[in-house]
């Protein structure tokens, strides 16, 4: 009975769980393509050298696919979050009707499992189909002749699959336990709560500051002062960084609100009141997500420049043979994950607006009724947009800053030419990238709630 009852609520709730398969299907996706990047390397003619230097560095490797399994715990924790939150009130009928918990909290796994073994297995076909362009990224670093096939790795696809089930199963436990633990009448007024940012004083807004400033000051610093102490605990930097912009877009998020407001004249001027409402009403998920799209999109930047920096910037002279082929596999690494760190980061934003936009559907409905027109409720929507992509974009490149320092020195060391053109590719490629997110984000929102 359990079994049917959850077939038939993901048969109902289509458009809920298309935002939570997208970013299932994503995760799955790329952690395959990461698990098979070594074979896609192995598969190339590379010379004796290039395949010994390329197994020197496996550890490297596996640091990094480390890091993107604690990335992608994070994307499908968030993904958890949003799907829990809309049903929150469907979960309370459950119970007004006699249902237990327990019985409560198997449909809710059966669900997700049902979810996310489909979302499995559309993103490790998604990932064989796109084999050949991985396999394109990796002649292109190691400059080897390459000819495109699709291939299928049963090693990577099992190891996809285990990697994948303990993160979904995780996800699943914190979804159940969220929901177990709230009263009934939490429940049923889940859709009219809207989320409070904690600490939302003059006061906290300046003590989370405070204590962003010391984290920021060990991340910059390392960056550009001990390069080496960054890049052995580069996993522990990550975190300091993240958990430093946390507290900065908690406060900043808070600062907005307070200086819209201020200004009366313009707060009361055409939507700008229902604007920043809308922002606030979310704020507090709204700046965990924005503070980890900013991380990811810093690093992505910092990684891409780095591995053309150890690919394209060492093959042109003679004498730096020897370090080209030395550095090949960065330079893969860096070209491969940043540009997937960057598209995860574009994912999740587009998946945090329409999963907004699916919370204020009733809000929109209520501006219609009073007679609002169109084109002032989408300006009002595309500001929301280009508010949560903006923001983290412009403080991941101040984090870039000091990033390509770091970079910067490595490049000068190793001899690389056309570094300054490097980043302008990089930078150049992100900005077109995010405004081409935004702007189908955009498009998907007005027709969500604007027809």
């Amino acid at each position: 009975m359990y079994l049917k009852l959850a077939m038939g609520n993901v048969r109902r709730s289509v458009r809920d769980y298309s935002v939570y398969f997208a970013t299932l299907a994503l995760a799955a996706c790329l952690l395959y393509s990461f698990i098979a990047s070594g074979d896609y390397l192995l598969a190339l003619d590379l010379t004796a050298e290039q395949r010994g230097t390329y197994a020197q560095i496996g550890s490297v490797l596996e640091a990094f696919s480390i890091f993107v399994v604690i990335v992608f715990i994070f994307l499908v924790a968030y993904a958890n979050r949003f799907i829990v939150r809309r049903r929150k009130r469907e979960f309370g009928l459950y119970a007004l009707v006699g249902m237990g918990r327990g019985s409560i909290a198997a449909v809710l796994a059966l669900e997700g499992g049902l979810v996310g073994a489909a979302a499995l297995v559309v993103g490790i076909a998604l990932g064989v189909v796109l084999s050949p362009a991985f396999g394109a990224v990796a002649a292109f670093v190691f400059d080897a002749p390459w000819t495109p096939h699709v291939a299928f790795l049963p090693g990577a696809a099992a190891w996809t699959t285990g990697s994948f089930a303990a993160i979904a199963g995780l996800g699943a436990v914190a979804c159940v336990r969220d929901v177990l633990r709230r009263p009934l009448v939490e429940l049923m007024q889940a859709e009219r709560a809207p989320e409070r940012l904690v600490g939302a004083t003059r006061a906290a807004s300046r003590w989370q500051l405070v204590l962003a400033a010391p984290l920021l000051a060990v991340v910059w610093g390392c960056c550009v002062l001990q390069p080496i102490y960054f890049i052995a605990f580069i996993i522990p930097m990550g975190f300091a960084a993240f958990g430093a912009t946390l507290l900065v877009m908690r406060a900043f998020a808070w600062r907005w609100g307070e200086r819209e407001r201020r200004n009366e004249q313009r707060y009361w001027n055409g939507l700008r009141l229902f604007t920043v409402r809308q922002v606030g009403a979310r704020i507090s998920s709204t700046s965990a997500a924005l503070s980890c799209v900013c991380v990811l999109i810093a690093a992505a930047v910092c990684m891409m420049c780095a591995g053309f920096v150890f690919s394209v910037g060492l093959r042109g002279s003679v004498e730096l043979a020897d370090s080209a082929n030395a550095l090949a596999p960065i330079g893969y690494v860096g070209i491969f994950y940043g540009a997937a760190f960057l598209v995860t980061a574009a994912a999740i934003l587009a998946l945090q607006q329409l999963s907004g936009a699916a919370d204020a559907r009733r809000a929109y409905v209520v501006l219609r009724e009073l007679g609002c027109d169109r084109a002032m409720a989408a300006s009002s929507l595309r500001r929301q947009v280009g508010l949560c992509f903006g923001a983290p974009l412009a403080f991941a490149l101040v984090h870039d800053v000091f990033g390509l320092m770091l970079v910067g020195f490595l490049s000068f060391v190793f001899g690389s030419a056309s570094f300054v053109l490097i980043v302008a590719d990089v930078l150049g490629f992100t900005l077109v990238l995010m405004t081409a997110y935004a702007w189908l984000t955009c498009r998907a929102c007005e027709r969500l709630l604007l027809g």
